[in-house]
């Protein structure tokens, strides 16, 4: 067996190497062992054994990147378990995406986490002013993160504070950002930066923002863990203000005016109506990128990836569907499957372009039940449908279409209000969110459903007339 030591600088770039020059050589993850630093000498190491079959590592784009993410958890298997996976997938014996494989899955949670270890470290790194010889400000920052994340994280803190010279130091690594340049090494020192002028005036401000009326504990500590108070200058305030949150409350409601009832909804409505005018993304690319790390209700934990819509940003016609499916939740975009099949056979029928369409859906993540390997669809509720209205209005204003075709009752639902009663209002063309036609239509996936041929052939021959007169509808407004 050999041993292949990983230096702890630069990690993920050193197992990329030795991955490839392993698959080269023909070497199976069996005959590996992997480890981070010094190592320890195995006594009953010895050369691989090449099988003679040199292999070449083929990877998706989205594959890379995950495997990357998950290379950077804590977990001593991580190296074997990615080396393995990465001969399979070029081998075609497994899909990427498929969480029924094991160790896919586990990597696919071990990425995540690691996101969120990042996501943490983004939020609480609290960093010390220090003495300054030179024209840039000087500050330190000392925070123990879960996994070994320095190299993947400290990226977003040289775009952020590109004008100071900064150190965040970690109990393995430490980052070291001076005069514009980026680097790495090993600590050396566990010494924390003392605290700085800023920091009583940090609680201040932290105090004075504290709401005791929404406070919930539990939800605190979800986003806030307590293993990381330690580090946090406002920490040592927070036993206090939650101990004092019932009476502050109790003060903050007394003190507040009565509004009769009328009033109170007047309000509510127009807040929601500030909420759905709130501003808007720049483009279509920066909003797809927003809707990436959407996790507005709980869909966006079991699916793999928010699917987005695709098309031109000019398209005249915009097609919602319902949401995305197994193969749509696995490739990310939008129909792909089976019924984005039927979708452009009809379209092709219909004289329809998809290349010129604008495809989405009303629910940007897959919604389903496991069986067995399967993944099985269900419906989205209403709720699920509220909370993702607010990503189809920002792709409705920025195509501007001219027709828009709601599929399927989700789609209705989110587009006019109602999901009620789509056999009878198939074909109908009703008003739309701020004046736009929505020309309602059965989905796709219900010609998948129909138990014969003959079924079958009707709902196609419905779904292509229904397409045909939106090829119409446009026609008569460019004419």
């Amino acid at each position: 067996m050999r041993q292949v030591v990983l230096p702890v600088i630069g990690t993920v770039a050193a197992w990329r190497r030795e991955a490839r020059a392993l698959a080269a050589a023909g070497v199976s993850p069996e005959q590996v062992a992997w480890c981070v630093g010094e190592g320890e000498h195995d006594l009953f190491a010895q050369n691989p054994v090449s099988t003679g079959i040199p292999r070449e590592i083929r990877l998706s784009k989205a594959a890379l990147q995950t495997i990357d993410s998950a290379l950077c958890h804590s977990d001593p298997e991580r190296f074997a378990r990615a080396y393995a996976t990465v001969l399979r997938l070029s081998n075609g014996n497994v899909r990427w995406g498929d969480r029924s494989d094991q160790a896919i899955r586990r990597i696919l949670a071990d990425a995540k986490a690691v996101g969120r270890d990042i996501h943490k470290m983004h939020a609480f790194v609290r960093f010390r002013e220090l003495p300054a010889d030179g024209p840039r400000r000087a500050f330190a920052a000392w925070f123990e993160p879960e996994h070994p994340i320095v190299e993947a994280a400290t990226p977003f803190f040289a775009k952020r504070f590109g004008d100071m010279d900064w150190v965040i130091t970690t109990p393995t690594v430490t980052a070291t950002f001076l005069d514009g340049k980026l680097s790495f090494s090993q600590t050396r020192a566990h010494d924390r930066p003392p605290e700085d002028a800023t920091e009583d005036l940090w609680r201040t401000y932290y105090a004075s923002i504290f709401n005791p009326a929404r406070l919930m504990v539990s939800a605190m500590q979800s986003e806030m863990p307590k293993k990381y108070w330690k580090n946090l200058p406002e920490a040592r305030l927070i036993p206090d203000l939650i101990r004092k949150a019932p009476r502050r409350a109790v003060e903050m409601r007394d003190a507040m005016p009565t509004d009769p009832p009328a009033r109170r909804a007047a309000v509510a409505r127009s807040m929601l109506e500030r909420e759905v005018s709130a501003p808007e993304a720049g483009s279509l690319d920066e909003l797809r990128e927003a809707a990436a790390g959407c996790t507005g209700c709980p869909l966006h934990g079991p699916a793999t990836q928010t699917v987005f819509g695709e098309g031109p940003v000019d398209a005249p016609l915009m097609i919602v569907g319902e949401q995305p499916g197994d193969q749509e939740d696995l490739a990310g975009r939008p129909f792909v499957g089976p019924a984005g099949q039927e979708f452009d056979m009809a379209a092709q029928a219909a004289g329809l372009d998809r290349s010129l369409i604008y495809v989405t859906n009303a629910v940007k993540h897959f919604k389903f039940v496991p069986r067995g390997k399967r993944r099985i669809h269900q419906r989205p509720n209403v709720s699920e449908i509220e909370h993702c209205r607010w990503w189809l209005n920002l792709e409705r204003r920025l195509i501007q279409p001219q027709l828009i075709v709601a599929m399927g009752a989700s789609a209705c639902a989110s587009l006019t209000g109602s999901g009620t009663g789509i056999l009878k209002r198939r074909g109908s063309v009703e008003p739309g969110p701020e004046g736009t036609p929505v020309l309602v239509t059965l989905h796709p996936s219900h010609i998948l459903r129909l138990p014969d041929d003959l079924a079958k052939a009707r709902a196609r021959a419905d779904l292509q007339a229904d397409l045909e007169r939106a090829r119409s509808l446009m026609e008569a407004a460019a004419a």
